[in-house]
């Protein structure tokens, strides 16, 4: 049975220390169909030894099911069970992590007194070097209400906070970026714009996340007047990016013109209208966003079609759009299957275990890396659109199952961030322009 982290469980148990009770909890494992996959003495004692047994499993059912059988039997107590993943964020994903050492008295007059009153000052003389000397150059907060918590739904703001952290996390490994994850416990757009506004001082950028709409798109609104510095929502910027990735690479392999394409986009998510709008913006010939039971009227004839939470659809309905289409069905569950779709010359879904996973996490790493490698007041379209041919162009030797760049690929965050920061400083949302190429 393979196993991956939303199907292994580890198993810490006290179990009995009598000849043949070890065995007796293997046997009892292998009759509710788990496989073991490792076994680790904690603690062991004269009249018994605690193990931590990781077992494979199918799914959340078939874990419960091997603790109940071990909770059944004499001489054995389950003390705990966490999966992988739970595992993974014990202790949370983050930690704050000190860039100077204090190790002598001269590192701690430099570091901290009396040396940081020296720069203190320069600060309050010249407020723009927290740039270069503070943390703020290379820092976003990452803020959810958590309305909107990981195709979840409403779990509230400390739910929300292992996503928060997580993004943070992505945001560190790929782009080398220091987030810092807040949940707020205010829904209302005032509220939030203004509790947002009030913290900024130290941050360079603001990511939001998680949140439902239309307060994201209400509170994205709200902060871009009202600040110097970036806001982004990843589910709706930078799914309408690595979208744009797709379509130009898609539409590519079934060889339409991007200016002669007629592109669906419907769902009910925030980031339909952003992929209507860069679609237009990066030259695409027809964009059509249709309502409701539109949806399959409109796709009679369309060349590619974007879905965002659009509902079910069938394999007629491919069948009735243009040869060789484009689709990419992101909604969650996904509009229709692979097998549906299979008339399609290009077939793309979020999901990360099929080809061509189209999602936000292709994009805001690189978009935020250019961002603040060039001190963005705004991420402007002109940015969004150069981030998504940067994707299209790091994909490589494009291919039907191949439209876009794994997450993983080495260029891509470089890639991506060259490309926003020269748009940024050709539109004018750089504050820096002579940046190195």
């Amino acid at each position: 049975m393979p196993q991956s982290p939303r199907s292994s469980l580890t198993i810490r148990a006290e179990i009995a220390a009598q000849i043949g009770n070890f065995g007796r909890v293997m046997a009892a494992i292998g009759g509710t169909g788990a496989e073991v996959g490792g076994v680790d003495i904690v603690r062991s004692g004269k009249s018994s030894v605690t193990r931590d047994i990781t077992v494979a499993v199918t799914d959340a059912d078939h874990g419960q099911a091997v603790v109940a059988a071990l909770d059944a039997m004499d001489g054995v107590s389950v003390q705990s069970a966490s999966d992988r993943v739970t595992l993974a964020h014990t202790g949370g994903t983050l930690t704050m992590k000190s860039r100077s050492t204090l190790t002598t008295r001269d590192d701690l007059s430099m570091a901290y007194t009396p040396g940081v009153a020296r720069v203190c000052m320069t600060i309050h003389h010249d407020p723009e070097r927290t740039w270069d000397l503070t943390i703020r150059g290379n820092s976003v907060v990452v803020i959810t209400d958590g309305s909107s918590v990981a195709g979840q739904g409403d779990l509230g703001p400390l739910a929300a906070l292992p996503s928060a952290e997580a993004k943070c996390l992505y945001l560190r490994e790929m782009a080398g970026i220091d987030g810092f994850p807040l949940p707020l416990t205010v829904r209302d757009t005032g509220e939030m714009t203004n509790v947002v506004s009030k913290i900024v001082s130290v941050f360079a950028g603001v990511h939001l996340t998680d949140m439902a709409a239309p307060r994201c798109v209400e509170v994205q609104a709200a902060l871009t007047a009202i600040l110097d510095i970036p806001v982004l929502h990843d589910e709706a910027d930078g799914t309408a990016v690595a979208v744009l990735a797709g379509v130009i690479n898609g539409l590519g392999v079934a060889g339409t013109a991007l200016g002669d394409a007629t592109v669906v986009v419907a769902g009910s998510g925030p980031g339909v209208a952003v992929t209507a709008r860069l679609l237009g913006a990066a030259g695409v010939g027809h964009v059509v966003t249709p309502d409701g039971g539109d949806v399959r009227v409109a796709l009679a004839g369309a060349d590619a079609f974007v879905g965002l939470g659009a509902g079910a659809l069938t394999g007629d309905d491919v069948a009735s759009m243009a040869a060789n289409a484009v689709v990419f069905a992101l909604g969650t569950p996904a509009e229709l299957s692979a097998a549906d779709a299979g008339g399609a010359a290009v077939f793309g879904t979020a999901h990360a275990d099929l080809p061509n996973q189209i999602d936000a996490s292709l994009a805001y790493p690189g978009i935020w890396r250019g961002a603040l490698d060039c001190r963005a007041r705004r991420i402007d379209d002109a940015m969004l659109v150069a981030a998504a041919h940067a994707i299209a162009a790091t994909a490589g030797n494009v291919e039907a199952d191949n439209v876009v760049p794994s997450v993983l690929n080495a260029d891509l965050v470089p890639n991506v961030a060259t490309a926003v920061r020269r748009a940024a400083e050709t539109s004018g949302a750089a504050r820096l322009t002579a940046t190195p190429a």
